[in-house]
């Protein structure tokens, strides 16, 4: 009996040490914390991409913050969030440089369009976007067009205020003008104020499709997707190396940067939108560039969005393993 008992304490021991070996090699639960832009988020885009990522890697829990891409970068700068995933290539150079982010990707591209009352007052339809935006101005001050900013900061916002500058105006002093309006908020608060006042704004495509579909809007396109129109979406990592942001989980934001710009993340963008809208509202920009079939276009989307020619320079990688081959 007492051999019997030394055997199955051993026997018991041994499972226990097995059991323990094996627990011990299993990845620990981990919180991955995104940072990104409202039109992803309202889309119902980020819902699909947090269950496809947490499908592949179960241990890890994704959240997402909601925000204009001024705000989203300000929550990673404050260790608020592990990683950005947004659309505003200078101030996400801002971000590289001030030492806050390594490891940027470009993933996805789509192009705003300017949307507008259906008798459209200005008579801007089919106009290039510069003239638009003048003629939405000399309107404006004559009282018969309005417009309605973002005015929150976001990537739409930089776009838009470039766009004016472009045509020859400083959005800082037409903020002071009367016909043009500042909501401050995310777009589909902007294109539901815009939709009330009968006026003018800009918006990425995917978002203004989103909002016709469910009815929150009824505007129509004035000014079509166009090279000058282009939004670029990137994902970037916080830097461990930065003092403030020791606590980021870069493994995490690494995983899932490796994700969404794999053939299956990629897939999710060329997916997204097909069934509803019959083409997709974010095109995978991975996807364009290994297929060669628009070098045209991949030049384009280079020339707006990378720096010195590389999505990323060498001196804002940190352990970025195959990311860039």
């Amino acid at each position: 009996m007492t051999k019997i008992a030394i055997i199955a304490l051993v026997a018991i021991i041994g499972i226990a040490l097995g059991a323990y070996a094996y627990l011990a090699t299993m990845p620990q639960n981990q919180h991955l914390i995104v940072s990104t832009t409202t039109s992803f988020y309202e889309t119902g885009f980020l819902d699909v991409v947090k269950s496809h990522f947490e499908a592949k890697y179960p241990y890890i829990n994704v959240s997402f913050i909601s925000q204009g891409t001024g705000l989203a970068i300000q929550t990673a700068v404050r260790g608020d969030a592990d990683m950005i995933m947004v659309h505003d290539p200078a101030q996400e150079l801002t971000f590289l440089q001030n030492g806050y982010g390594v490891n940027r990707k470009v993933i996805a591209y789509n192009y705003f369009v300017l949307v507008g009352p259906n008798d459209d007052p200005a008579g801007i339809t089919g106009l290039s976007p510069l003239d638009a935006l003048r003629k939405i101005k000399e309107y404006g001050d004559a009282g018969n067009a309005v417009w309605v900013s973002r005015g929150d900061g976001s990537g739409t916002h930089a776009k838009e205020k470039r766009l004016w500058t472009a045509a020859g105006y400083n959005s800082t002093e037409l903020a002071k003008l009367s016909w043009y309006n500042e909501r401050g908020a995310g777009m589909t608060d902007t294109l539901k104020m815009a939709d009330e006042k009968d006026a003018y704004t800009l918006a990425d495509l995917a978002s203004y499709l989103n909002n016709m579909k469910t009815g929150n809007i009824n505007m129509k396109i004035v000014v079509e997707a166009s090279e000058e129109f282009l939004n670029v979406y990137s994902v970037i990592a916080n830097n461990p190396q930065h003092s403030n942001l020791t606590a980021a989980n870069f493994d995490a934001s690494m995983k899932y940067i490796e994700y969404i710009t794999s053939e299956e993340g990629q897939q999710l963008f060329a997916e997204f939108g097909l069934d509803t809208f019959g083409k997709a509202m974010f095109n995978p920009y991975i996807t364009l560039l290994e297929s060669g079939s628009d070098p045209a276009l991949v030049q384009v989307i280079q020339d707006y969005a990378y720096f010195n020619g590389t999505e990323c320079p060498e001196q804002y990688r940190y352990q970025a393993g195959n990311l860039y081959d």
